[in-house]
């Protein structure tokens, strides 16, 4: 339809009023909206938009959790449901993101995949633990064993007439059986998001190494707050800790989005993170003794574990050919 032209003018001259009165109403709001609309439009058609609002409601979901924990002083405060809650943000997030885009939560990566991926999954962490605990031990920067620990783990079975040697051996057999099922239900809250949605979504634009650093850099600042502001730390100076952190999350981030994609499925990456804490949280870092500066050396927060998982990383950057350019989503 064909408008004259002092219709036309008579409009423009309207809006230019009502925009200029809400201007001087509020000049702070009315450039932070404008900024914002004009920053959303320009990522309309940008193929990082998915990654940006899950980012956006990740971090905002997330902050809740964070308030609570710095507030209360403690992650383990609430009987642990404040980092429960937080391990869980990525995952509701990204259902939340799903749902915005339209997208099919299915498309996951949900399926179990080949059995042999489950298991190296299950064993790899073991083995980084490992050979950084018994360095650990071996060059004197922590010592093994904390006896309070070892007569608690014998304690706990309730079988004090088998030994304590037997009864140690017997709990972390169970522990390593059966308590991989609680790890995984909250390594599964961060998983979903992480490697069930986010790195796919970068993976096909990006490629390995670069979804690796990128996932692995958000993942690790993810955590910071909790570790410069509250207790996620076990002694070390937070500058020191998170330095440590950061090139841990990041090294392990090439192993679990390498599992991710190769496998398709996301259970081989709730596998790995569950037997991470596990064994890291539950068996190594409580049975070793404190020597005066072992919290510099031992855990996610001292220079061993993040030496040793820098070398994993290297090995399945070695391995990036084997994967394919798209990934299965599974």
């Amino acid at each position: 339809m064909f408008c004259p032209a002092w219709w036309v003018l008579l409009s423009s001259v309207h809006l230019i009023k009502v925009r200029a009165t809400t201007f001087m109403r509020d000049p702070l709001g009315t450039i932070l909206k404008t900024l914002i609309k004009g920053i959303m439009e320009k990522l309309i058609g940008n193929k990082f938009k998915p990654v940006l609002i899950f980012l956006l409601i990740n971090f905002s979901v997330s902050s809740i959790f964070y308030f609570f924990i710095i507030f209360s002083g403690s992650i383990g405060n609430a009987d642990g449901n404040y980092i429960i809650g937080m391990m869980w943000s990525p995952g509701i997030s990204t259902i939340i993101t799903m749902k915005i885009l339209k997208r099919n939560i299915s498309d996951l990566g949900w399926k179990w995949g080949e059995l042999k991926y489950q298991l190296r999954s299950y064993l790899i962490p073991l083995a980084y633990i490992s050979i950084a605990y018994l360095i650990i031990w071996n060059f004197g920067f922590g010592k093994f064993y904390n006896q309070n620990t070892f007569d608690y783990m014998a304690g706990t079975l309730g079988l004090g007439g088998i030994g304590n040697n037997f009864a140690v051996l017997i709990y972390v057999l169970l522990t390593a059986l059966f308590g991989i099922i609680l790890s995984m239900a909250t390594a599964l809250g961060e998983e979903i998001g992480w490697r069930g949605f986010l790195v796919p979504e970068l993976y096909k634009h990006l490629g390995f190494t670069k979804t690796s650093l990128i996932v692995g850099f958000i993942w690790g600042a993810w955590h910071l707050p909790i570790l410069i502001f509250s207790d996620y730390n076990i002694g070390a100076t937070s500058w020191y800790a998170a330095t440590c952190f950061m090139t841990l999350v990041i090294s392990i981030s090439f192993i679990y989005t390498w599992f991710r994609i190769k496998s398709g499925s996301v259970w081989t990456s709730v596998i790995l993170h569950a037997s991470h804490n596990l064994f890291l949280q539950q068996i190594f870092t409580p049975l070793t003794e404190d020597n005066g500066n072992t919290e510099y050396f031992i855990d996610e927060f001292g220079i061993i574990l993040p030496i040793t998982t820098l070398a994993f990383a290297v090995y399945y950057w070695n391995k990036r050919h084997e994967l394919k350019h798209v990934p299965n989503m599974g």
